[in-house]
Parts: structure tokens; C-alpha cells; sequence
């Protein structure tokens, strides 16, 4: 590995990393989990991870917390690559998988976030779709930030969340991955 001059040549775009929600708004309910408590804690870890690699990126606000979505896309909106964490929500325990919302102008990138994940998780693989797609579709994040949003998982459904908890480290260097090749290339 490279040390941390080296990491931070290399990096050729801007980075931001948001929670798609916070305890103020905490989403979706499964489980006995929130999607509050699931993405903040994974931006949180992501943060630590990717910046133990010398990757510069902001985030949405302090750990444990993030700013309203209108600073969220305002921040988004300046960055080169821009990525929004949610959880996915179904009436239907069974629904699983992860997918990405954007608006497609970096299929490549989004498409490599679903298939890591997927992996990872042992879930399955949903696509990159359009912004139109989705519960959380149309937002501002995607719209006005020219973000991807991620909806990592089916937090109603028992085994993906008890896939992420259970690969949640692997998970944190695995999406670092696919992040830090994003922005170096």
C-alpha cells in the first residue's frame, strides 16, 4: 500500500459521502433497526476507512450525525463524485438486494457499487437504475447533486440484514475499494 503523500497524489476527483438519513429522519424500519443507525455508522466507517487510505472526502456532517438534505445536495452538488447511503424497504420480508439511483451518467461506477455489494453480501444484484426508479426516487440528491444514491439492502428483510451485520467490516473495505478506484481513475 502507498503511504498517505502517495494516496493523496493519486487522487484525481472530489469525494463526498453522505447518510441518507439521521435520527431527526430516521427512514426505513426493520428488524429492530432504523436506516438512521445502519447509514451512519457505514459513512462513519467508510470515512475512517478511506481516510486511512489518504482518500480526501467530506462527508454530510460529524460522526454519528449529518446536516439537513438541502446542505447534503449543496455539498454533493460540489463534488466529482457524490454517493448517498440508504437501506431499501419492502411490505414483503423476501424482497431483497441492492441497487443504485442515479442519473446515469456514470453507469460503469454504479454498476461496480452493485456488484461489490452483492458480492459482499451474498444478496442480490438489483442494477443501476434511473433516478425514477426506487422509494427514494427523484430526490434532490441525485437530481440537483448528481449523486448516486445506494440502497444497500432490504433492512424488512431478516437475512439481508443479518448479511450486512455479519460482513459489515468487509463490506466497509470492499466499498472503499470500488470508491478509491472511482476517484483515482
Amino acid at each position: 500500500m502507498s503511504n498517505f503523500k502517495d494516496r493523496v497524489l493519486t487522487q484525481k476527483k472530489s469525494l463526498f459521502v453522505s447518510a441518507g438519513h439521521s435520527y431527526s429522519d430516521p427512514g426505513a424500519s426493520g428488524n429492530g433497526w432504523t436506516e438512521a443507525d445502519i447509514v451512519l455508522e457505514l459513512r462513519d466507517l467508510l470515512y475512517r476507512e478511506l481516510d486511512s487510505r489518504g482518500i480526501v472526502l467530506s462527508t454530510d456532517g460529524e460522526k454519528g450525525e449529518n446536516l439537513p438534505l438541502r446542505q447534503a445536495v449543496q455539498m454533493a452538488s460540489e463534488h466529482e463524485v457524490a454517493v448517498e447511503l440508504h437501506c431499501n424497504a419492502f411490505h414483503k420480508p423476501s424482497a431483497t438486494g441492492v441497487e443504485t439511483l442515479s442519473s446515469g451518467w456514470q453507469p460503469e461506477f454504479d454498476a461496480a457499487l452493485c456488484d461489490c455489494i452483492s458480492r459482499t453480501l451474498g444478496i442480490a444484484n438489483r442494477g443501476a437504475k434511473g433516478e425514477g426508479s426506487g422509494q427514494h426516487s427523484r430526490l434532490a440528491f441525485v437530481s440537483k447533486g448528481h449523486g448516486t444514491i445506494i440502497e444497500l439492502f432490504f433492512i424488512t428483510n431478516p437475512n439481508d440484514l443479518r448479511s450486512y451485520l455479519e460482513h459489515k467490516e468487509e463490506l466497509v473495505i470492499r466499498l472503499a475499494d470500488v470508491l478509491e478506484d472511482e476517484v483515482c481513475k
